[in-house]
């Protein structure tokens, strides 16, 4: 399939922007072939610069819940935006979002608004260190949590797409204080804390990994990840930056029934727009500046625009039961997706948790740490994101990568993605 529009968008942008993209994975380089280039979207739909409509199955790398521009949130936005884009001073939308937030989730009392999934999870082991007065951290190999020099260690998707474990440009003694431990390993969590405990000011984990394809995790791993972290006086981070208000109103956390020290978020509480947060009880967020001695700050944290936004996407998924009706799609979805997966041409597995869902391509099955792909399986899924490109299906384009459901998805499009698997099977054996 041609796209004059976007090959030409994109040999300019190769002129002025590295790579000529601003997000790496957005190159195509996992799949080859050129980006597309987005002119709109609407509800499950995006089209792209030449004019092709295409299911959409990435929603923005998961923050469009509801779908693309939703009425009530373009609506908030327009209003606020009619107001004036920013104030660098308080405004009642970030007191409003904030309160939305500590009621949903658990054991929280006060929340902190930056612009970045990255920026929350920086402030929030910087905040964690000053708690406990310790330096080292601990983070799972394959899970992301932004691009901080010090946990772009054995990371997600991103540099599994291009084969690093780390980048350049990360001076090594930024990262000797970072332990890097395997996902669904008790005894080397069990061996790492007995011997470094005393001196490990946090452990971060995705609750709910999906940076490095979907890897739920045993409830008995991540209990005793919380058992560990209590008994050594180490704070325990979710980063809920994609699975926060997505996989229920409390998150991951709620759904796991497992209370972290303190969690950071992304995504759904932008609604679209920039925003990241990071939340705690009171007792550990009381060290933060102005009251206390920790400092972080944000020309635009608590941006009015941002504020309406989040504010317009939690009120919807409130009012309309949004995270039992995600489930129940998603459970559709498992339901029309599995026969259809068991007679395909090679290895691949569905993984789903709630509204988040990963095609993984693993001979073995769905792993549950980051197990990398093979070449083979790259080039297959390779082969089978443009079959289904082809008949305007949009998928991630890494094999690595979940995909996600919204609101304005219909047990139609399902069909119409099981149909289009179906037939992308074929074309990509």
């Amino acid at each position: 399939m041609n796209h004059p529009r976007s090959e030409q968008l994109y040999a300019r942008a190769r002129a002025v922007i590295p790579g000529g993209v601003n997000s790496p994975v957005r190159a195509f380089r996992a799949v080859g072939g050129t980006p597309l280039f987005i002119a709109r979207g609407e509800g499950q739909y995006l089209i792209d610069a030449d004019g092709r409509r295409y299911l959409d199955f990435v929603g923005s790398w998961g923050p469009l819940i509801l779908g693309h521009a939703h009425p009530e949130v373009i609506r908030a936005i327009g209003t606020a935006a009619a107001a004036g884009t920013t104030f660098g001073a308080p405004c009642a939308g970030e007191v409003e979002l904030a309160e939305r937030v500590v009621a949903a989730y658990p054991g929280i009392e006060q929340v902190r608004f930056v612009s970045s999934g990255t920026e929350a999870v920086m402030s929030a082991i910087r905040l964690a260190r000053a708690v406990t007065g310790r330096d080292l951290i601990v983070k799972f190999s394959g899970c992301y949590h932004g691009h901080a020099d010090h946990l772009l260690v054995a990371a997600g998707s991103g540099l599994a797409t291009f084969g690093r474990p780390s980048s350049a440009g990360v001076p090594e003694p930024f990262t000797a204080c970072t332990r890097v431990l395997p996902l669904d390993d008790e005894a080397a969590l069990a061996a790492l804390m007995a011997r470094e405990g005393a001196q490990i000011a946090a452990v971060i984990i995705e609750p709910v990994p999906a940076n490095h394809g979907l890897l739920p995790q045993r409830r008995e791993f991540l209990a005793r990840l919380r058992e560990l972290t209590r008994a050594q006086g180490t704070l325990l981070i979710f980063d809920e930056v994609i699975s926060g208000f997505r996989l229920a109103r409390g998150g991951a956390a709620e759904r796991l029934g497992i209370t972290p020290d303190l969690a950071t978020f992304g995504k759904v509480i932008g609604g679209g727009l920039p925003v990241g947060a990071f939340a705690g009880p009171r007792s550990l967020m009381a060290r933060l500046a102005p009251d206390g001695d920790t400092y972080q700050a944000g020309t635009l944290s608590g941006n009015p625009v941002a504020m309406a936004s989040g504010l317009a996407t939690l009120e919807v998924l409130t009012r309309e039961n949004g995270w039992q009706r995600l489930e129940a799609l998603g459970e559709a979805l498992e339901a029309a997706l599995r026969p259809v997966l068991a007679g395909a041409p090679f290895p691949v597995h569905l993984v789903r948790v709630g509204s988040l869902f990963w095609l993984s391509m693993h001979t073995e099955g769905a792993p549950r740490t980051a197990a990398a792909l093979t070449d083979a399986a790259s080039a297959r899924y390779g082969r089978l994101f443009h079959a289904l490109l082809e008949q305007g299906i949009y998928f991630p384009p890494s094999a690595y990568e979940a995909c996600f459901l919204s609101l304005a998805h219909q047990e139609a499009d399902l069909q119409t993605l099981t149909r289009g698997l179906q037939l992308a099977f074929a074309a990509a054996a």
